[in-house]
């Protein structure tokens, strides 16, 4: 778990609450780097489930995401604790492109929805 006072995971070198807590908590990112950072803060820590999330991720710095189709959803509703979304993900690189096609599975606990894993068709 992630408390204000331990290095932030987008490896600015800065507490998370001098990082990217306060922007996670509605404040404005004053630049186009502390946004970015915080996104990748919030993938990183907010949205997977910690019986599930890596220690660290390596991203490729040359790819961007640049499309996302839901092809179909599973339950996941505001009534539900479970759920899966399959998914297809447009990809671009500086000398390539593709599509990554997951079935992501989802579970609610205290009323926040975590990814938990994947299966990539």
């Amino acid at each position: 778990m992630v408390t204000d006072e331990t290095r932030c995971p987008c490896l600015s070198g800065n507490p998370y609450g001098e990082c990217c807590g306060p922007l996670h908590r509605g404040a404005a990112a004053p630049t186009a780097e502390r946004l970015m950072r915080s996104r990748f803060s919030a993938f990183a820590l907010l949205t997977w489930h910690p019986r599930t999330r890596p220690a660290a991720l390596e991203l490729d710095a040359s790819q961007r995401w640049t499309r996302l189709d839901v092809l179909t959803t599973t339950s996941g509703g505001p009534f539900d604790s479970r759920g899966t979304v399959a998914f297809r993900a447009w990809w671009r690189s500086d000398d390539d492109r593709g599509t990554l096609e997951e079935t992501s599975a989802f579970v609610r606990e205290q009323g926040r929805w975590f990814y938990v894993d994947g299966v990539v068709a």
